[in-house]
């Protein structure tokens, strides 16, 4: 596993920003812009694409504990900073505010599954040809076949 992987699955798993790592990376004076920073979590065949080193997954580390513990003088309780995380996340559009979308059919015959949409009179469908009637001389593929069973008979 690579820094890269280490520090995106830390990125996923407290739910950060990019503005956010840029300040935990600030509080221990390391000092990234967002674009650097984006550039570790692409992917490894982007041309952009760069490795993130251990000086940079160290410092974001330890600054990381500082960000959710806080100092020796202003002690924090990381779940009420983890919370706040969730709470800065904006809400997607369709999660409660609108009910699970069932679309109801205008009209019954639309509806209907044995013909296509528009299409309401069934008797101006014409029935499709087979390829080979009865009666017209080709034989099928299943009389073709000679089934020995898986004995080799000598004759």
């Amino acid at each position: 596993m690579t820094n890269n992987d280490i520090f995106k699955k830390l990125r996923v798993a407290l739910m950060l920003r990019d503005d956010q790592i840029v300040e935990i990376l600030e509080l221990v004076d390391f000092r990234i812009s967002k674009s650097e920073l984006g550039a570790f979590f692409r992917d490894e065949k982007h041309p952009n694409y760069m490795e993130c080193g251990d000086q940079v997954l160290r410092n974001f580390l330890n600054g990381l504990v500082i960000h959710l513990r806080g100092t020796k003088e202003n002690p924090k309780n990381p779940n009420e900073v983890i919370a706040k995380h969730k709470a800065q996340i904006p809400a997607k559009e369709g999660d409660s505010k609108r009910p699970e979308f069932k679309p109801k059919a205008k009209d019954p015959e639309k509806s209907r599954g044995d013909q296509a949409p528009g299409k309401s009179d069934g008797a101006a469908k014409k029935p499709a040809k087979k390829k080979f009637p009865k009666g017209n001389g080709k034989q099928s593929v299943v009389e073709k076949v000679k089934f020995n069973f898986g004995k080799n008979k000598k004759s």
